[in-house]
């Protein structure tokens, strides 16, 4: 259905701080709390009445995953993004992505933007972002990603946690010298019936398909993301050097981009990161692409609270999302989540929310609690 578009009538841009329950280690570095910029719109339909929206940015504290970080977000929506979405006369979430074009990159940031605006638009509707997209799964399967550990014993420990948890799919962060050794160990421990991935964050080059190759004697569902996010060609050589599915994250983009990936031969799974595209709206574009050339697609994290989490469930809920994602309890990062609903997990599955908007409902008190500051940029 069509959305009722209107105007943006206040922005306010609010950073919270976030401990994690326990450090998290990837080949990019280690993280031990979370700084997260959310932004709230009051948004009024033409009809003119005032609803609230809240997103989600994604961007880390430093430049390590992607060339966006959290400082810069803020800096760019302020000074670029939001002085021409609040000057347009008439707008819908749709129209964010074309308004924001002249702007070179920042997906992020631009995707929390959109992401306010769209669930401010589908909370006056009345209708939720995955009945608005046409999802269908009520439940969803829910896999953890486990971080890169000093030794196998703690590994096999931390692993032994989650699949005590009910998760039905373990993922292991790998790197040079973290990678066919503990995959073996967790492999050894879930047995052969559990499924199993690795994702190496971009830790490894063209000339390491023969060492990777090594990991094809563990029956993983997929190698993510080994290369440099620019090295496509490299990905299709790798692709041909291994038998494991080599699945892509932080090259694809667009949904352009996508499709180019995927006949290169470079992109044999997806996995779709909302904000690392550049919003919802690409991402089920993305997931549309992917499911008419038959290659399956997962929903994967960037330690997102309640918002972020509850949203991705609703895109998870599409029929193309065949492989378990990364869309994990919320306590497996926050002792403490800023909502008042957070994701849990029963019987390894999620339940997709239902109620309007994106889904969540925020728990004003605990979010206070733990703002560091609130920016008034528009009204």
């Amino acid at each position: 259905m069509t959305l009722e578009p209107g105007s943006l009538r206040r922005v306010e841009l609010r950073r919270i701080d976030l401990p994690l329950v326990s450090p998290f280690r990837t080949s990019f570095g280690v993280e031990a709390d979370r700084d997260i910029l959310l932004v709230r719109v009051e948004w009024q339909s033409a009809s003119g009445a005032v609803t609230e929206g809240w997103g989600e940015c994604v961007a880390l504290a430093e430049p390590t995953y992607s060339a966006e970080y959290v400082d810069g977000a803020q800096h760019v929506m302020t000074s670029h993004l939001l002085p021409r979405l609040t000057s347009a006369a008439s707008l819908s979430a749709t129209d964010v992505g074309t308004l924001l074009a002249p702007i070179h990159g920042h997906p992020m940031a631009k995707g929390a933007l959109e992401m306010a605006i769209l669930d401010a638009q589908l909370r006056a509707a009345g209708i939720s972002f995955g009945e608005h997209i046409g999802a269908s799964a009520t439940t969803i399967p829910s896999g953890v990603s486990v971080g890169i550990h000093d030794d196998v014993d703690s590994l096999l420990a931390t692993v032994q946690g989650y699949v005590d948890d009910g998760y039905v799919r373990i993922k292991l962060k790998i790197e040079p010298g973290a990678d066919v050794e503990h995959v073996a160990a967790v492999r050894d421990m879930i047995g052969p019936d559990m499924p199993l991935q690795v994702d190496a964050n971009t830790a490894y080059t063209r000339t390491d398909g023969a060492h990777l190759a090594r990991l094809d004697d563990y029956d993983l569902l997929l190698i993510e993301q080994p290369l440099p996010e620019d090295d496509i060609i490299g990905h299709a050589r790798l692709a041909a050097e291994v038998v494991t599915p080599i699945c892509l994250d932080e090259s694809l983009v667009s949904a352009s981009g996508t499709v180019d990936a995927i006949e290169l031969g470079a992109c044999e799974i997806a996995n779709i990161k909302p904000g690392r595209v550049g919003g919802y709206l690409e991402a089920v574009r993305i997931h549309d692409v992917c499911r008419s050339r038959d290659i399956p697609v997962w929903c994967g994290g960037m330690v997102e609270t309640g918002i972020g989490r509850a949203a991705n469930a609703m895109l998870a809920a599409l029929p193309g999302f065949v492989l378990p994602g990364d869309i994990s309890a919320s306590t497996r990062f926050y002792a403490r989540d800023v909502v008042t609903d957070p994701i849990v997990i029963v019987d390894g599955h999620v339940t997709v929310p239902t109620s309007p908007g994106f889904g969540f409902e925020i728990d004003q008190s605990f979010l206070d609690e733990v703002t560091a500051s609130t920016t008034l940029v528009h009204g």
